[in-house]
This record gives structure tokens, sequence and C-alpha cells, in this order.
């Protein structure tokens, strides 16, 4: 199973955010491409991005910091936030990240996911980040009528390598991850889960790892890094057992 430090970037830093507000900021570190040093150094083996200024414009917008991180590190990073047509997908994948992680054009394009699926197998990754059990769009701002588990089922068609599963109510809040909705879908689809929203301690890790039969194949992690909740050795060890 993998962990995920968590790189999300907002006006060229790297930040979280509470709930997916863009106005409850924690900035943590200026320098992204040094933060993903950092994690590189600590033993960590995929970095998960995310561009949220991207996610609300709709086109990449954190561009140089994403570079900076490339050229950082040699780690795989999945990114996400603003890719919303092929030819974002084609230059991301050209410039060395090794996964895209789709969120509004999975709701909005469908068409969009199945093309870069097909052009790029293994390479495209879904997030779907649920609200009440619906999804939310736009950067969260939007909550859409579809279901979360009908717009999964509909991404294993399309042939996603992974999906990105976010309890937003739970997203930087610390109160731990919704580990029984995040087992339930694991449960649904052949597709590989990874985890996200709320993780706030080791003991979250362990209990994700504990439902690594069901089909949860990682888990992203960010507040509970930089607040020093969660160890990185410790935390990685776990999830290598």
């Amino acid at each position: 199973m993998i962990l995920y430090p968590a790189i999300d970037l907002k006006d060229g830093a790297c930040v979280r955010l509470l709930r997916g507000d863009m106005t409850a900021v924690t900035v943590y570190n200026q320098d992204p491409a040094e933060q993903a040093r950092q994690f590189a150094d600590a033993g960590f083996s995929w970095l998960h991005l995310v561009d949220l200024n991207g996610a609300v414009e709709g086109k990449p917008v954190n561009a140089k910091a994403v570079e900076a991180i490339i050229a950082a590190t040699k780690l795989p990073i999945q990114l996400g936030g603003g890719i919303r047509n092929i030819a974002t997908v084609e230059d991301w994948l050209s410039r060395g990240v090794e996964r895209v992680v789709l969120g509004t054009a999975a709701v909005r394009n469908p068409t969009l996911v199945k093309e870069a699926c097909a052009k790029f197998p293994g390479r495209v990754a879904v997030s779907i980040d649920s609200r009440e059990g619906l999804v939310a769009v736009e950067g969260w701002r939007e909550t859409s009528t579809m279901r979360t588990l009908d717009l999964a089922l509909d991404m294993e068609q399309a042939g996603v390598a992974a999906i990105v599963f976010t309890d937003i109510n739970r997203d930087g809040a610390m109160g731990g991850i919704n580990l029984e909705a995040t087992v339930d879908l694991a449960f649904a689809l052949t597709t590989p889960v990874i985890a996200s929203g709320g993780v706030s301690s080791i003991e979250d890790i362990v209990a994700v790892k504990n439902e690594e039969g069901s089909g949860i194949a990682g888990v992203i992690c960010g507040r509970a890094l930089y607040d020093g909740r969660v160890d990185p050795a410790a935390a990685i060890a776990i999830m290598n057992g």
C-alpha cells in the first residue's frame, strides 16, 4: 500500500485547506520544491500534487511550482487540478508527471476520461470528491446531483488506473478518515481506490492498512504530516508491512 504525501499548491506555495475552503488556508512551505525534497528524503515513494487555483479556474495555474517539483525529485508524481482537456493531459505527462488526476472533467466531460485512458493507459486517475454521498466539482465549490458510486462505476468502465476518494467534510479537519465509505466504494469496484481526507494520526494509517484486502491501494496524507501528528518513518513502515 502506498502512502502519498500531499502537496497542495495555492499561489505558488504549499498549503492545506480546511474542508476545501479556499479562504481557510494554512501555508506550510513557500518553496514547494523544497517540500518535495523533504518528502523524498523521508522515504516516500510517490508525491500527490494538487493545483488548487487550477481546480477553481479550470486550467493549470501553479505550473511553475509543479515544474520545480519535477526537477527537484525523481519520485513519481500524480497531479490533479485544472486538467480539463486532452492537450493538458498530454502536456503534463510529457513534462514528467507520471499520472494525471481528473476531477471536474469526470463529471462534466466523461468522454475526455475515456479518450485519455485509451491514449495513456495506466496513467490516468480520477478524483471523486464526495459531500454527503454526492460528487462535488469546480474545486469543491459546487455539489452535483451525481451519486459517488455511480460516477465511480462509470469511471471504472472508462478504464481509469485508480480512483482517489475524498470525503470533503473530513478533509483538513483532522477528524479521521471516512473509512466506512472508502471501504464500501473499494468493495464495489475492481479499480484500486486511494483514500483521502481526514487522516489525523498513525492509528488512521493502521486502520486503512488493515483494509487493504478491500481494494484500497493507498492513502493520501496532508496536514497530519505537516503538523507532525504522523511520523513519516513509522507510517511508511506500516504501509510496507
